[in-house]
């Protein structure tokens, strides 16, 4: 999946080619020919926690599309001005309106298909009690057995609670990084 193509320059509004740039780099590039702006398009930073109390992992039951009516951890696009720890205790907060103690750096996993890197911290919860905001239909504590695994809305989620829950069993937690590629149904 790519994303649109640039067509015209952010800084003044000249239709850009297409090119690789003169100053050594190796990619095509929109590079503006009146002001000389060169247009990089990079990946997006998704952050989150895996909220825990006990042996129990809190999902949210997304209220959004994509993937409304499914289950995932709460995470989303981290903001500019925001660290990725700030980024994923915020959206923590607004998607499950959950009470958490920052935890260390768990899992991140790149998806190049969709230019996306997927960053989540374990948060411990210090409270039962949610408050979920409006890109969520309900927020909810489950032990393993509980979770409704072919309800879970992205595969990143799936294999971040797979790492956690081993982890758990283990009584040891790992940092994990994995590459998910898309594979055609067969």
């Amino acid at each position: 999946m790519q994303r649109k193509q640039i067509k015209h320059c952010r800084e003044c509004g000249t239709a850009v080619s297409y090119r690789i740039p003169d100053d050594g780099d190796t990619r095509e590039r929109a590079i503006c020919p009146n002001c000389g702006t060169i247009h990089y398009v990079n990946p997006l930073l998704v952050v989150g926690t895996v909220p825990y109390l006990g042996d129990r992992v809190l999902l949210c039951k997304r209220n959004i599309e994509p993937r409304l009516g499914k289950w995932t951890l709460p995470a989303g696009f981290m903001e500019m001005d925001e660290t990725v720890a700030q980024g994923a205790a915020r959206e923590t907060a607004e998607e499950a309106g959950a009470q958490i103690e920052m935890g260390p750096f768990f899992s991140t996993m790149s998806i190049p298909r969709v230019g996306q890197v997927h960053v989540f911290y374990l948060a411990r919860l210090l409270s039962d009690q949610f408050d979920p905001g409006y890109e969520t239909m309900e927020a909810r504590l489950f032990h393993e057995a509980e979770i409704p695994w072919e309800e879970i809305a992205f595969t990143t989620v799936r294999e971040t609670l797979k790492c956690f829950f081993d982890d758990l069993r283990r009584g040891a937690w790992g940092i994990h990084d994995i590459d998910i590629h898309w594979q055609p149904p067969q």
